[in-house]
């Protein structure tokens, strides 16, 4: 081994027990009330050279075209499996590397800000800090299992940070629902990873994707089935997408991290990881194409008439989800992981700076009570702007490089109804994300005093955290030529050819349908917004309420579990099984009531309990005896 791979590999476990050891720290600080700020430092400084190790990693895998893996031990040997517990950063590792640690760097700057005077400030970084480190296992693995280790730490770390304040009655059932919805369908993507070994003998990626040609085309059906339903759960795909607005009861900073880079991404990654799988599985490619399509549409229309901050910002991320999920079933996974990075900045920046908002507005979350806070919150308002820009797609922002990109190979592959889809949900967004802009900066002001609300603009530091962010939100879609020569040493990077005057056409198209959509927005808002008898329309009320869809899984699934766990508790909890074993101890208490007579200590009881023993003996004896001689 050279001292340049040594170097490297140390590099790597660097990257990916820094987040760990900076969890424990936070978690074992026992430091005064007036020191703990140690707990929020030293975590962030060892994320900041995970950063740091990340990037190096990544130039390293950029000039070398070689990948870096570190073997730790032997994990599992059972039969004819041999697992290592191993690690590797290739070409799409490293990209997720460098997006999970660069946020969450910026993620602990401004959580150190923001959560100053809770009093769980150390156990709020010590659960950030192992989410990112479960994010990094899981990214990182170069096999299924390991994969699968962190995917579980993602969830139990989530359930602890949405459930974070759990005194509120909420946040601890948004917690639940979120970790027992992604457990449902966590046992889908395991039986998958039981099928890979079942049919390969293995599960490290190497040895699954060079093996797949020998499998039957109907079991590689199944296991790209049921891995995808994993990847449904954590990254919120219909039908299982209710968690995922009710997670912002957590606090904002864990909603930024979850939605940009680490909880919800998780899903693409999974997807863009087992690329070789579902380019084999055309079938299971389109469908996840087209449920992509139907979600980016279906949440961008929850996202027009929302009214909580937090919520918009939610159903944002779960449209774009779609996006990236609509251009992995077109089979085009390194757009879907260049969008995911783009998406991974400005939706990071747009969550902290409704954070900033929340602080200004004494946690409140209705924008309909907000209005003219240009006035107090300018830096603030300037990042949410950029951040909305770059979600609408607007040229040269990040979002335009990688969302128009989906939108051109959706069309090249003729999948015009996609692609139409597609285009209606971009003009949906850009609409949606200039009415929050609207309304709550340059909107009608509220009446503070009433309120009790004096608005401010956030600390120093949480604006410095927002700052980077803030800039690759605008330059990020400058590196798509770099990031396409490094993913494609592993995945193919070609696009649909189409002819100049088509792809300028395709282009114009949609910056004139989001400009347009953005223009309508500030016209509209700036005029009051629509009348207030919008809201008592049919398509308002269904919107609002969702589709429906929670309503209908509480009348078809609820309600009906609730019904029969009340029976089986009445009927056969109480009067079976408590009846059975209050029986059994009754039977038991007067047996041994009854014995105590055997030994209350006089002779003669005892001699008569004797020889009526010894005579039962004889008789047992005698007739074994009678047995034995017939």
């Amino acid at each position: 081994m050279t001292l340049h791979t040594f170097a490297m590999e140390a590099l790597l476990l660097f990257a990916l027990f820094s987040p760990l050891a900076g969890s424990l720290f936070a978690g074992l600080f026992f430091g005064a009330k007036e020191k703990r700020i140690a707990a929020g430092i030293v975590p962030t400084a060892l994320l900041a050279l995970s950063l740091a190790a990340s990037l190096t990693l990544l130039y390293f895998v950029y000039t070398q075209g070689e990948r870096v893996s570190v073997v730790l031990f032997d994990w599992i040997v059972s039969g004819r499996l041999s697992l290592k517990f191993g690690f590797a950063a290739d070409q799409i590792g490293a990209v997720m590397m460098c997006v999970v640690t660069l946020v969450s760097t910026v993620v602990h700057i401004y959580s150190i800000g923001y959560m100053a005077h809770d009093k769980s400030f150390n156990r709020f970084f010590s659960y950030l800090s192992a989410f990112v480190f479960s994010m990094m296992v899981l990214v990182m693995s170069d096999n299924f299992l390991g994969l699968f280790v962190g995917w579980e730490g993602v969830g139990l770390c989530s359930y602890l940070l949405i459930g974070f304040w759990y005194r509120k009655p909420f946040a601890s059932w948004a917690a639940n629902e979120a970790f027992i919805m992604n457990r449902v369908a966590d046992l889908g993507m395991l039986l998958g990873i039981f099928l890979i070994y079942w049919q390969i003998g293995s599960l490290r990626y190497d040895d699954v994707f060079a093996a797949l040609r020998f499998v039957e085309r109907g079991v590689l059906i199944w296991i790209a089935i049921l891995l995808f339903i994993g990847a449904m759960g954590k990254s919120a795909q219909f039908p299982l997408h209710t968690w995922l607005a009710n997670a912002m009861e957590g606090p904002t900073p864990v909603s930024a991290l979850i939605h940009a880079a680490t909880m919800v991404t998780a899903g693409v990654y999974l997807l863009v990881r087992a690329s070789p799988l579902y380019s084999a599985v055309s079938e299971v490619g389109a469908f996840v194409a087209a449920l992509g399509a139907f979600v980016a549409f279906f949440a961008a229309s929850m996202a027009l008439v929302a009214a909580d901050l937090k919520r918009i910002i939610a159903y944002s991320t779960l449209s774009q989800l779609g996006y990236m999920f609509a251009a992995t079933g077109l089979g085009y996974y390194w757009v879907a992981l260049f969008h995911l990075a783009t998406h991974a900045f400005f939706k990071a920046l747009l969550f902290l700076g409704a954070g900033n908002v929340m602080h200004a507005m004494r946690d409140e979350l209705n924008i309909r009570k907000m209005g003219r806070l240009w006035s107090a919150m300018k830096p603030t308002a300037v990042m949410m702007t950029i951040a909305s820009i770059a979600l609408a797609g607007v040229y040269p922002f990040a979002g335009f490089f990688s969302k128009d990109k989906i939108l051109e190979v959706a069309f090249g592959s003729s999948h015009y109804v996609i692609w139409a889809v597609l285009l209606i949900t971009a003009a949906m967004t850009a609409f949606y994300s200039f009415r929050v802009v609207m309304v709550v900066f340059f909107g009608k002001e509220a009446n503070y005093e009433k309120l009790r609300i004096h608005p401010h603009e956030a600390p120093k530091l949480m604006l410095a955290a927002m700052s980077p962010l803030a800039l690759l939100a605008i330059i990020a879609g400058l590196f798509e030529a770099g990031y396409t020569n490094l993913v494609s040493k592993m995945l193919r990077t070609d696009t649909p050819h189409l002819e100049h005057s088509i792809e300028y056409a395709l282009i114009g198209t949609t910056l004139t349908l989001v400009i347009a959509s953005i223009a309508f927005a500030v016209w509209k808002y700036a005029r009051g917004g629509f009348s207030p008898n919008w809201q008592n329309s049919p398509l308002y009320k269904f919107l609002s309420n969702e589709w429906y869809i929670p309503a209908l899984y509480k009348k078809a699934i609820i309600s009906p579990y609730m019904a029969a766990s009340d029976f089986l508790w009445r009927k056969i909890d109480l009067k079976i099984v408590d009846f059975v074993v209050d029986l059994i101890a009754k039977a038991t208490y007067a047996a041994g009531r009854r014995c105590r007579k055997m030994h209350n200590g006089s002779l003669s009881p005892m001699l008569r309990w004797m020889t009526a023993g010894l005579i039962v003996l004889l008789l047992i004896a005698y007739i074994g005896l009678l047995i034995q001689g017939a």
